[in-house]
């Protein structure tokens, strides 16, 4: 028998590429450069008005590839028969159609490769369907392999293509040459012996902070490269009243508008990270990372808890190597960190103000700015959690003050896959941990910054994906690495000489949280705050610490506490208020209090928690007392405490479970709106999945998480995503305006059928669809104009389209650019022209009333 994976290559090029060549148009005469990219289904020339190949010759193309690799192998070779040989065809066929449908662009395919391109045009082609077998399969992956090879040759020969990748090297060959004169410029004449030492040093800087470490997890890596590790987050101005956004500027790039920046940035947010992103980047012999402001800069990395020591000076620059312990400072040339720095080429990179005892900060604020004046026009980088020094701090020095953002989703989910690979974590794990964080409220609120992330990851990870069932055991972790092993494996034992115990940090913690909670406070004075540490101390035995002591050290090191205003302090993530607070409750054996507040929404997590950490019989009390209440919110608060409580008699489960019944899957869309408006997302919690439940019972399932609305509550409706019921879909495609758009159209839309009606409001929304690749049935609501409708509708997909606006466009000749249009609804007063005005074939309606499409029950 022949060998199956090499029959592709026996096709010879000369038989392949007139084929390939038949997929596509040709340039036309005089084909110029254009100034962006080509969609590759804009290209296909069996779609849209200039067909010069139907689908039926996609077919006879497919066949043909089957038959000439088939016809290379000798007599008696053939590793498929007839049968298999037209299912390969078949399946051929479909995925060369694909061409027609992907949303890839000329030059992302040609970089994504041979294989990866073969992959893209895969997906979606569901290959059990062929019955191929193992030749059969390996037949059709060589013969879409040699395709694929083809295909991007052909693009790449285009006469736009060429054209605009020359642009495109000519714009990198142009900043090349703008490094080059910036390295030029920046680089005065050195002896021989400063620029053999920038070497070595770039390579210790290299070598040093090229790597990131994770502390405190037993289960996760120690260490991963940083260009891995790196993620870009938003830093943003300070300033009350104002939209954030419009401030908001990559967290590396903060040094490219200011040449003195002070950061600040919780427990975790990457401050840290971005203090050796920098360093490595100055030092770097690479000048095309669009930075030109750290080309031929020397970057002076100086952690405050190592260069600031008790009685010690702080060190002048030609003593910043020596003081950081750099092994390389030996070989320094005398004078020459000074040289660098009245070059003007030093970045400064100050990190952890927050970390030094506050009675030094005074003589650091004075060394800054003693350095500042002495050697101006360099780059400084001063870094400090939120509340450790007051507001403008260094203003006077001539620091521009920024805050480093939360992590946004996207943020979280490139965060999670790096780790994994990192990790060498199958993906799979990573995608579920995302698709928990997603759908857990809790775990969504911590899973704002690269600490929080990370610490979910190895968690997750440990428990081997166990992770949300046991929010406990989460919390507890989360706190053992913040409040004890973080700082001591960061070599960071004590604050201003106090060293407060785990146990001692959580009971204080716990006191603030309860005392908030039971007030209904987010936040409390700064002199509450102290009048509880003050009633506290004597019991803790923290005789000969202060007050004012102990609050700073758990709001500066605890990574929980913040102070958001002057004398104001609050929890950083609320679900450790609720978690802390409701240790204390189960101590103090409030239970009654709980139950008492179970229509409270707030309370909601509270409660849930207490019974987590409650003995099996102080559980059963309260779960008995919920479902008693009568109310659809105690019913669903005792059905998903449930999973909380560790130990619960049958008795009560089943009258728990017996309550649940009565409101849960809902009946109809009216008593699903009422359900998701009572209870938020804690319905989500426990709705049935599709595999259990039938076609009208879905609809009212998805109507309620519509009516939710919340990002769990997107998370819960992908698993809706591929059910066949037609009322499911609709509702589905009908409620994407009440989530974020582009988020919606990703996990949602692209899994629906293209011919279910969607609403477009905005521009935002013709963007999102065409990004999918274009959508069959639109309903265009609002005002348009023709030109972008044309411009941002793919007209190969549409073939219904409603238009509803409030003063109509007039007349409908343009509609003859969607070859594929069947019907046009418009939704106005008819004008006897435009049925004359439309191509032939399509339907024109006027339907009496606005059509509904929102099907939220």
């Amino acid at each position: 028998m022949v060998d199956v994976t090499a029959l592709g290559a026996r096709v010879a090029s000369g038989a392949v590429a007139p084929l390939v060549r038949r997929l596509f148009v040709r340039d036309g005469p005089g084909a110029g450069l254009v100034d962006r990219p080509v969609r590759i289904s804009a290209l296909v020339s069996f779609r849209g008005e200039k067909r010069s190949v139907t689908p039926a010759d996609v077919d006879r193309i497919a066949g043909e590839l089957v038959r000439r690799a088939l016809a290379a192998t000798g007599p008696g070779e053939r590793p498929v028969d007839a049968g298999e040989a037209a299912a390969v065809k078949d399946a051929l066929s479909r995925t060369l159609a694909r061409l027609g449908e992907i949303a890839v662009e000329d030059y992302e395919a040609v970089g994504l490769g041979p294989e990866r391109f073969a992959r893209e045009l895969r997906t979606g082609v569901p290959l059990a369907s062929y019955g191929l077998g193992e030749d059969g399969l390996l037949l059709y992956e060589r013969l879409l392999h040699t395709a694929s090879l083809h295909i991007l040759n052909f693009l790449t020969q285009r006469s736009t293509y060429v054209a605009r990748q020359q642009t495109v090297q000519t714009q990198q060959l142009a900043r090349l040459v703008q490094a080059v004169d910036v390295l030029l410029e920046r680089l005065p004449s050195q002896s021989a012996e400063d620029a053999g030492f920038e070497e070595r040093y770039a390579d210790h800087i290299a070598a040093r902070y090229g790597t990131l470490t994770i502390y405190g997890l037993d289960a996760g890596i120690r260490e991963w490269p940083l260009d891995t590790a790196y993620l870009s987050l938003e830093a943003t101005r300070p300033q009350v009243g104002r939209d954030a956004a419009s401030r908001a500027v990559a967290a590396e790039q903060v040094l490219a508008g200011h040449d003195q920046v002070f950061l600040r940035g919780v427990a975790g947010s990457g401050k840290t990270t971005l203090v050796q992103w920098l360093a490595v980047t100055a030092s770097s012999r690479v000048y095309d990372h669009g930075l030109p402001h750290l080309i031929g800069r020397v970057p002076f990395v100086l952690p405050m808890r190592r260069i600031v020591r008790p009685g010690a000076e702080l060190p002048l620059p030609g003593d910043f190597l020596r003081a950081v312990g750099a092994p390389v400072a030996g070989e320094q040339p005398p004078g020459w960190a000074e040289r660098v720095l009245r070059a003007r080429r030093g970045v400064l990179l100050v990190d952890g103000i927050d970390e030094i005892a506050d009675s030094r900060r005074t003589a650091v604020r004075r060394w800054l700015r003693e350095l500042v004046r002495a050697f101006p026009g360099n780059l400084w980088l001063v870094t400090s959690r939120p509340s450790a020094v007051p507001e403008d701090w260094l203003a006077a020095e001539g620091f521009s003050e920024l805050v480093l953002a939360p992590m946004g989703r996207d943020d979280v989910a490139t965060f999670v896959r790096r780790w994994h690979r990192a990790a060498e974590v199958p993906e799979s794990v990573g995608e579920s941990l995302l698709a928990s964080v997603r759908g857990a409220s809790e775990l969504n609120r911590l899973a704002t910054n690269p600490l929080m992330c990370g610490i979910l990851c190895a968690l997750y990870r440990d428990r081997r994906g166990f992770l949300p069932q046991d929010r406990k055991s989460l919390y507890e972790a989360a706190l053992t690495m913040l409040l004890e092993r973080r700082d001591r494996e960061r070599d960071v034992y004590g604050f201003d000489g106090v060293h407060l115990a785990y146990a001692t940090q959580v009971q204080l913690l716990q006191k603030l949280a309860w005392w908030l909670i039971r007030n209904s406070r987010l936040e409390m004075d700064r002199g509450e705050a102290l009048g509880i540490v003050s009633r506290a101390r004597p019991a803790l035995d923290l005789d000969g610490v202060g007050d004012e002591q102990v609050y700073r050290t758990l709001l500066l090191r605890s990574g929980l506490l913040r102070e958001p205003a002057e004398g104001r302090v609050d929890f950083l993530h609320r679900t450790f208020q609720d978690y802390l607070g409701a240790r204390l409750a189960t101590q103090e054996m409030d239970f009654d209090l709980l139950v008492n507040h179970a229509d409270a929404d707030q309370w909601e997590d509270v409660i849930l928690l207490a019974l987590a950490q409650a003995r099996p019989k102080e559980a059963e009390h309260m779960l008995r007392r919920l479902s008693g209440l009568g109310t659809a919110r105690g019913t669903l608060l005792a059905a998903a405490g449930l999973r909380y409580a560790a130990e619960v008699e049958p008795e009560v489960r089943r009258r728990v479970e017996k309550a649940l019944a009565t409101h849960i899957p809902p009946i109809g869309f009216d008593e699903a709106r009422e359900l998701a408006r009572a209870t938020g997302d804690l319905v989500l919690t426990l709705l049935p999945g599709p595999e259990e439940v039938s076609h009208p019972v879905a609809a009212t399932v998805v109507s309620a998480a519509v009516e939710v609305g919340s990002e769990a509550a997107l998370q819960f409706l992908t698993r809706y995503r591929d059910h066949p019921g037609k009322d499911t879909q609709t509702i589905l495609a009908a409620s994407w305006r009440h989530f974020d758009r582009a988020q919606y159209a990703q996990e949602i839309l692209a899994h629906l059928p293209r011919h279910r009606p969607v609403d477009a409001y905005t521009l935002d929304d013709l963007r999102a669809l065409r990004a999918l690749g274009g959508w069959e049935h639109i309903v265009v609501r609002g005002a348009y104009r023709v030109e972008d409708l044309v411009e941002l509708i793919v007209p190969e997909r549409l073939t219904r389209l409603s238009l509803e606006a409030p003063h109509p466009v007039e007349g409908l000749t343009w509609l003859s650019a969607f070859p594929r249009l069947e019907a046009v609804s418009v939704f106005t007063e008819p004008d006897e022209t435009w049925a004359a005005q439309l191509p032939d074939g399509v339907l024109l309606q006027y339907p009496a009333h606005s059509p509904s499409h929102d099907r939220r029950g």
